[in-house]
C-alpha cells in the first residue's frame, strides 16, 4: 500500500482490502475496505470525498480504514475523479460510484460546492430521502452548487427556493456556508463539550480539550435550526498549537457549535439521525479526540449506540501524513487502486 506525502506515497502496512467495480472489466473508481470484526460487522458505509482545499480524498480513506479494520463496518470510499482516471478534488462535477448509496446504511460525506449531473446526484438524492443516517463533515454544509434551474438546485448551498433555503447544507444538515469564525490558517480549534451534553453517547471518552484541530472554527448561525443539538463548542485559540491559549473577546462569546446533531425527514417521512462537524479536514484527523469523536458518530448514526465504549480502539491504520489543507495542494496522479494493498 502506498500513503500521500511529500508528492509521492510512502510503503506502508498491508491492509486486506478489496476493490469493487459496479462496470465489469472497467478500473474501479473507488475503494472498498471490508469490515473486519467488530459491531458494525454486516453495515455498509458510503464516504464521499470531493473538496479542493481540506484533502477529503485523504481524511475520508484514512477514517474509512479505522472503521473497517478496528469496528467492523464495511467502507466504500469516493472521489471526484478526472478524465485521466486519477483522483481530482478541482473536478467538481464527477464523483463515480455513486450508486453505491442505494444499499447503504450510512452516508459521510465531506464535499464542497459540487455541481453533480442529474444522473448521480440522483443517487445523493435518494439516500436524502431514505430517512438513512447522514454525518456531514467540515466543508459538506456547502457541499453543492448546482445552478438555478437544474433538477436538484434546491440542495446547492445558496439555494432560496421555499423550505430549501440554504440548500443541503442547512436543511438537512442543519447549517450553509457562513463565514469563517476563527482567522483561516491562524487560529485553530479547541473542542469544549456543550453544557449538559457530557452524557450524550458521541461523547463518551471525550473531555474538554480532548479534540483539537488546525482548522479554524466556522460561523453559524445561532441558534441552529429546528431540532439541532450542539455537542461540541469550537473555542478559537490564538495560534496553531494545541497548547495556545484561547482568544480574547467576542471570538469566544459566544463561542460557536462545532459538532451537533438533529434530525432530517425527507420524501418518505422517516426521520434520518442526523451528525454535522465543521471539523474534519485532513489534518484534523490526527489528532485522537476528532476520531473518537467520527467513529462514535458513526456508532450513533446506524443505531448501534450502546455499542460505544469510552476506551474503543480509534488508533490510525498504517502511516498517515496529511498534506496541508490549502487550495491546489493535492496530490496528482493517484488513482483509487493506489489506496489499497495488491
Amino acid at each position: 500500500m502506498r500513503f500521500f506525502r511529500g508528492g509521492w506515497f510512502l510503503a506502508a502496512i498491508a491492509l486486506s482490502t478489496t476493490i469493487s467495480s459496479l462496470a465489469t472489466g472497467k478500473e474501479a473508481e473507488w475503494v472498498t475496505y471490508e469490515g473486519k470484526e467488530g459491531a458494525g460487522k454486516g453495515k455498509q458505509i458510503v464516504l464521499v470525498s470531493g473538496d479542493e482545499e481540506y484533502r477529503s480524498e485523504e481524511a475520508l480513506p484514512q477514517l474509512a480504514k479505522i472503521l473497517a479494520t478496528r469496528h467492523g463496518f464495511t467502507c466504500t470510499v469516493l472521489f471526484a475523479i478526472g478524465k485521466d482516471g486519477t483522483i481530482d478534488p478541482n473536478r467538481r462535477d464527477n464523483i463515480p460510484g455513486l450508486e453505491a448509496l442505494d444499499s447503504a446504511d450510512l452516508l459521510i460525506i465531506a464535499t464542497r460546492f459540487r455541481d453533480l449531473p442529474d444522473e448521480q446526484m440522483k443517487h445523493v438524492v435518494d439516500y436524502i430521502d431514505s430517512g438513512k443516517p447522514i454525518i456531514g463533515l467540515r466543508t459538506a454544509t456547502h457541499g453543492f452548487d448546482i445552478k438555478g434551474g437544474r433538477t436538484y438546485s434546491k440542495y446547492s448551498w445558496n439555494s432560496t427556493q421555499k423550505g430549501w433555503e440554504g440548500g443541503f447544507g442547512r436543511q438537512v444538515l442543519g447549517e450553509t456556508w457562513i463565514s469563517h469564525h476563527g482567522q483561516h490558517g491562524k487560529q485553530s480549534t479547541r473542542g469544549l463539550v456543550a453544557k449538559g451534553e457530557a452524557s450524550h453517547p458521541i461523547l463518551k471518552g471525550i473531555k474538554d480539550g480532548d479534540i483539537w484541530g488546525p482548522t479554524d472554527v466556522y460561523g453559524v448561525r445561532l441558534p441552529l435550526p429546528g431540532d439541532s443539538r450542539p455537542l461540541i463548542l469550537g473555542q478559537v485559540l490564538t495560534g496553531m498549537e494545541s497548547t495556545d491559549p484561547a482568544v480574547d473577546g467576542k471570538q469566544n462569546d459566544p463561542m460557536m457549535p462545532v459538532a451537533w446533531v438533529k434530525t432530517f425527514t425527507g420524501a418518505k417521512g422517516k426521520a434520518a439521525r442526523i451528525f454535522t462537524t465543521t471539523m474534519g479536514a485532513g489534518q484534523d484527523l490526527e489528532n485522537a479526540g476528532v476520531r473518537r469523536l467520527l467513529v462514535n458518530a458513526s456508532y450513533w448514526a446506524v443505531g448501534l449506540e450502546d455499542k460505544i465504549t469510552p476506551d474503543a480502539d480509534v488508533a490510525l491504520v498504517g502511516e498517515y501524513h496529511p498534506r496541508p489543507f490549502r487550495f491546489g495542494g493535492f496530490q496528482t496522479g493517484i488513482r483509487p487502486t493506489d489506496l489499497t494493498s495488491k
